[in-house]
């Protein structure tokens, strides 16, 4: 089931973005063997499997990748694989070796996928870090926060998984297709950092245009437009309205009973703290359902701020499948959507080496192989 299905995928565990691009990649189709340290809490690991959600859809081989023996396994996983992916400080799987020169003498066709907070070069490649810092480093971290006050951490989405996950993902997907021309796989260098940039590359012109301050909290998609943010309602909740052009503002200025002043004058940012007062009176004379049952689902670009435990059990979500349950634990579905290989529902992560006897034996390992690797103790 789904649109990868069919493709080969070694995973060395690792944390963020790493495990997050293969899920997104295990979602799809792809076979992963996720390959597991022998103790998964020098990664800081503790969770239960059936909770670590982006861990979901793969196969896991617990192997010792520091002994001869073990890292000869993980090389013939890379015989027949078509990606592999880590997430180390550069330079760490060569003294391991299993870097790209050692996977790609074995199999010139492979795409190999590295993932770093700063990229593989340069003066930062060896410091450590977390989607914060890069985020900071790239610009977006600055231009997020309320006007006068400071750059608010926008969870890890930016970082991690925006500028990491899924440029990891987009780079071994173009490499793949690139393959089918030369024949030959290449490496993938995804840092956090680049992919970050990247994501702000709109805000980056509009600065060199004169249309976007430095100033957190004072442009048109940071909060400094009063039709496009969020406000409390009379019951605590919130609710966001994003009614950035005149004929949308117009539908929710009409709802929220404004002044047609403020129609007139959407833009004019002298008129823009009355605007705010005006909406925030408006917004507290009802509660956050009440809102909803008024605007949702009309031209006047409103949507309920909900919850984690609220956004799967909303009517849009329930309608298109948007959340699945697995193992008990309520989680998001693959995306995106495919209308003839759709994708099928994950299974939940694996244990610690609940398959190293299965993907010992597809890598040419006999049982008195696998019982002399689990007795010299490089598998488990």
């Amino acid at each position: 089931m789904g649109p990868l299905t069919g493709l080969r995928v070694v995973e060395l565990a690792g944390i963020g973005p790493g495990p997050m691009c293969c899920m997104l990649l295990a979602d799809l189709g792809a076979d992963v063997a996720r390959v597991d340290r022998l103790d998964a809490s020098e990664l800081g690991v503790s969770m239960p499997p059936r909770h670590d959600v982006t861990a979901r859809g793969r196969r896991s081989l617990a192997i010792d990748l520091k002994s001869a023996a073990g890292r000869e396994a993980v090389l013939r996983l890379v015989d027949r694989a078509d990606v592999l992916i880590e997430g180390f400080r550069p330079g760490v799987t060569e003294k391991l070796g299993l870097g790209p020169a050692e996977c790609q003498a074995r199999n010139p066709r492979l795409v190999y996928g590295r993932m770093t907070g700063f990229g593989q070069s340069g003066p930062l490649a060896q410091a450590a870090g977390h989607d914060l810092n890069y985020i900071a480093l790239s610009g977006a971290l600055h231009a997020i926060g309320p006007a006068g006050g400071r750059p608010v951490p926008p969870l890890n989405l930016v970082g991690d998984y925006g500028g990491g996950a899924l440029y990891l993902a987009f780079g071994v997907l173009a490499a793949l297709h690139e393959r089918q021309r030369s024949g030959r796989g290449q490496v993938v260098d995804a840092a956090m950092v680049d992919g970050a940039a990247s994501l702000a590359s709109m805000f980056y012109g509009l600065a060199a245009a004169g249309q976007w301050s430095e100033q957190r909290g004072t442009n048109l998609l940071d909060g400094g437009a009063p039709f496009y943010d969020t406000y409390e309602s009379a019951d605590g909740r919130w609710v966001s309205l994003g009614a950035l052009e005149p004929k949308f503002f117009a539908r929710l200025a009409a709802a929220l009973g404004l002044e047609e002043r403020f129609v007139k004058r959407q833009y004019d940012r002298s008129l823009w703290p009355q605007m705010r007062e005006a909406i925030a009176a408006a917004v507290r004379t009802r509660t956050r359902d009440e809102w909803s049952a008024r605007l949702e689902g009309s031209d006047a670009c409103f949507a309920p701020v909900l919850a984690l435990a609220e956004a799967p059990r909303h009517a849009h979500a329930r309608e298109r499948g948007a959340f699945v349950e697995i193992d008990g634990v309520v989680q998001p579905a693959p995306a995106p959507r495919f209308d003839r290989t759709p994708a099928a529902t994950p299974k939940p992560a694996p244990a610690i080496g609940a398959h190293t006897d299965e993907l010992l034996a597809e890598a040419g390992y006999d049982a008195v192989a696998v019982a002399a690797l689990r007795a010299e103790g490089v598998v488990r």
